[in-house]
C-alpha cells in the first residue's frame, strides 16, 4: 500500500499555506521543517494539491463505508454521511451510521404503510391530509439533510478549485466602481476586465518582455537601483541577484543572456531554507544593496557583487529592511520581535528596539533618525535613535499590522492590517485620522502616490493605494478619507502595488499570475501581463519606462512600458 511520508505531508501543508496567503505561517513551517532540503520538485506539484488529496481521501472513506451495503440506492447512503463524520470516524463507525439511518428510514416507510392500511381509501378527508402532511414533512427533512450534505460537498469542491485563502465567491459584490463624487457607476465584473477583449488589447507583447531565468526557487522580492539599470531580486534559493538590464533602444528583443551577479547567502549547497532572501533595498546612491535573510542576518553588497558587511544580532528571520535617506543607517525588523538600527560605516548595531510582543512585520523611516515599526501584536511604534522609549504609540488595529508607510513629507503614517482596515495616523494626535474600511478581506500592503517635481500634478492631493486578499486594489483620498476608485481586475489576493514615478499609473501583482497596469485617471487597466506563477512583487525603474515583476515559478520579468 502506498504511504505518504511526513516530509511529503509537510510540503503539501507548506504549499497550502503559501497558496492561501498565510505568508508568515508558511515561512515559519518552511523554516522549521527545512522544506527546501526536501527532494520534492515544487513545479510538479499542482495548485491545491492538499485539498485534492484530502477530498480524495474522504471520497475513498465514503466508498469503503458503503461497500458492505448491497442496496442499489448508493447515493442515498452517501447522503447519510456528513463531512465531519468522515474526518472523525473510522470505517466501522461510518457503516454503523449508515445502518442506523437506514433503519430509521425503513421504520418511517413501515409507519406510512400501516397508516395507509388503518385509514383506508374511504378516509381521504382531514386525517388523510394530516398523514400526507406528516409524510411530506419527513421527506422534506430528509431532503434538507441531503441538501446540507450536497452543500458541504459543493463547498469542499469550491475550496479545492480555489487554492488561496477564502476566495471571493460573489463576484457581483465587486461590480461597482466608486468614484470620488460618490456616484456609483455600473462596471464590468472582475473576470470581464482581465479576460475579455479589452484586456487582450492591453496584453503586453512578448517582444516587450525580458524573462530573467536563473533562480531555482520562488522569487519574493525585487528592487530597481535608484541610479542606472541595475535590478536586484531575492529568492528562496539562498541567493540575491543583480541583473544589468539594457535600455529599450539597445536591446534586441529578448535575445542574449542578461548580465547577472549571483550573491550567495550560503557557501556550498544552496538548497537550504534558513538562507531564504526575504527582503532587499538599495541605498539612495544606488552603490550598495542590503539583503535580509531567514537566517536573521542582514548583508550589504557592492554593485560588483562583493559582500561588504554581515550584520548579525537578530535571533530570528528578518522580514523587512530599509536604508535611511542619508545612507548612514540601515533599519531591520525581525521575527525576534525587535528592530535594529545599524551603523553602516562601523558595521555594528547602533541601537536595538524591543517594544513589540510579537514578530516585527514592517519598518519604515520617517526621516534620517526616526522610524515606525509594526507587528503581529497589532501595535505600531514610532521610535527615535537615542530614545529609550517610543516617541509615539498608535493603538487601534484589531489584527496583525502587515505594513506601515510614511507619506513623502513624513507627517502622515499609513498602516494596513489583517483586521480588514487601513488607517492613517498623524504625529499630532493619538487616535487615527482616518479608518478606511471598504475592503472585505485582509489588507496585505499599502503605497503612497509620489508627489513633487516630475509627477503629473506636483500640487496634487496625496493618494493611498491598498492591496487586499479580496482581489481588489483601492485608491483613497487621504484628505477626505474617502474611496476614489476600487480597481477590480484580479481574481486572487493582490500582494503588491507600485505607483509609476510620475504618479499617472499603478502596477499591481496578484496570486492569479497576472500583473495589471492601471490608469489612475480612468481607474481602468491599460496594460496587462500574465506569467506562470503568482506575482509576489512589482516595481518601476526611476524613468518609469520599465516594470519588474517577480514570480512564484522562479522567474523575474522586465516589461517595457510605453503608452
Amino acid at each position: 500500500m502506498t504511504s505518504i511520508t511526513s516530509v511529503e505531508l509537510n510540503y503539501l501543508v507548506f504549499r497550502y499555506l503559501q497558496e492561501s496567503g498565510f505568508t508568515h505561517s508558511a515561512f515559519a513551517l518552511g523554516y522549521e521543517a527545512s522544506i527546501n532540503k526536501c527532494p520534492i520538485d515544487g513545479n510538479l506539484v499542482p495548485p491545491g494539491a492538499l485539498i485534492t488529496f484530502v477530498q480524495k481521501g474522504l471520497q475513498y472513506l465514503e466508498m469503503e463505508a458503503n461497500l458492505s451495503n448491497n442496496d442499489t440506492d448508493m447515493d442515498e447512503d452517501f447522503s447519510f454521511l456528513q463531512p465531519l463524520d468522515l474526518i472523525t470516524k473510522d470505517v466501522y463507525e461510518l457503516r454503523q451510521i449508515i445502518k442506523e439511518k437506514r433503519k430509521v428510514l425503513q421504520k418511517e416507510k413501515d409507519k406510512d404503510k400501516d397508516k395507509d392500511k388503518e385509514l383506508g381509501r374511504e378516509h381521504e378527508g382531514e386525517r388523510g391530509r394530516i398523514r400526507d402532511k406528516e409524510r411530506h414533512e419527513r421527506e422534506k427533512e430528509l431532503e434538507k439533510d441531503k441538501e446540507r450534505t450536497d452543500k458541504d460537498k459543493d463547498r469542499e469542491k469550491q475550496h479545492e478549485e480555489q487554492t488561496n485563502r477564502e476566495m471571493v465567491t460573489d463576484q457581483e459584490d465587486k461590480v461597482e466602481v466608486k468614484l470620488e463624487d460618490n456616484k456609483v457607476l455600473g462596471g464590468p465584473e472582475p473576470m470581464d476586465i482581465s479576460t475579455t477583449s479589452t484586456s487582450q488589447a492591453c496584453e503586453i507583447h512578448s517582444s516587450d518582455v525580458t524573462i530573467l531565468e536563473g533562480h531555482t526557487s520562488e522569487v519574493c522580492a525585487c528592487a530597481w537601483s535608484p541610479t542606472g539599470s541595475l535590478l536586484a531580486s531575492g529568492s528562496g534559493d539562498s541567493t540575491a541577484r543583480i541583473w544589468t538590464i539594457a535600455d529599450s533602444s539597445s536591446r534586441q528583443g529578448s535575445n542574449g543572456p542578461p548580465n547577472v551577479l549571483v550573491l550567495k547567502h550560503v557557501k556550498g549547497r544552496t538548497n537550504e531554507k534558513s538562507k531564504d532572501v526575504t527582503t532587499l533595498d538599495w541605498n539612495g546612491e544606488g552603490t550598495l544593496l542590503a539583503t535580509g535573510s531567514y537566517d536573521g542576518q542582514a548583508r550589504i553588497w557592492t554593485t560588483s557583487g562583493e559582500l561588504k558587511s554581515t550584520l548579525s544580532k537578530h535571533k530570528g528571520p528578518i522580514f523587512s529592511l530599509k536604508w535611511n535617506k542619508k545612507g548612514d543607517y540601515l533599519l531591520t525588523g525581525s521575527c525576534d520581535k525587535t528592530a535594529i538600527v545599524w551603523d553602516v560605516k562601523a558595521e555594528e548595531c547602533k541601537q536595538q528596539f524591543d517594544f513589540h510582543t510579537g514578530p516585527t512585520l514592517d519598518v519604515d523611516w520617517r526621516n534620517n533618525v526616526s522610524f515606525a515599526t509594526s507587528s503581529t501584536d497589532n501595535m505600531i511604534y514610532v521610535c527615535k535613535i537615542g530614545e529609550v522609549l517610543p516617541i509615539k504609540t498608535f493603538v487601534g488595529h484589531q489584527g496583525e499590522v502587515n505594513c506601515v508607510k510614511w507619506d513623502p513629507t513624513g507627517s502622515l503614517l499609513a498602516s494596513c492590517s489583517d483586521d480588514i482596515t487601513a488607517k492613517v495616523w498623524s504625529m499630532k494626535q493619538d487616535k487615527f485620522v482616518h479608518d478606511l474600511k471598504e475592503h472585505s478581506k485582509e489588507i496585505y500592503t499599502i503605497r503612497w502616490s509620489p508627489t513633487g517635481p516630475g509627477t503629473i500634478n506636483p500640487n496634487q492631493q496625496l493618494v493611498l493605494a491598498s492591496a487586499s486578499f479580496d482581489s481588489t486594489v483601492k485608491l483613497w483620498d487621504v484628505e477626505l478619507g474617502k474611496l476614489i476608485h476600487s480597481l477590480n481586475g484580479h481574481r486572487d489576493p493582490v500582494y503588491s502595488v507600485a505607483f509609476s514615478p510620475n504618479g499617472e499609473y499603478l502596477a499591481s501583482g496578484s496570486l492569479d499570475r497576472s500583473m495589471h497596469i492601471w490608469s489612475l485617471k480612468e481607474g481602468k487597466i491599460v496594460k496587462t501581463y500574465t506569467g506562470n506563477g503568482g506575482v509576489f512583487e512589482v516595481c518601476w525603474n526611476k524613468e518609469g519606462d520599465k516594470i519588474a515583476a517577480c514570480f512564484a515559478n522562479n522567474i523575474v520579468c522586465v516589461l517595457d512600458f510605453r503608452m
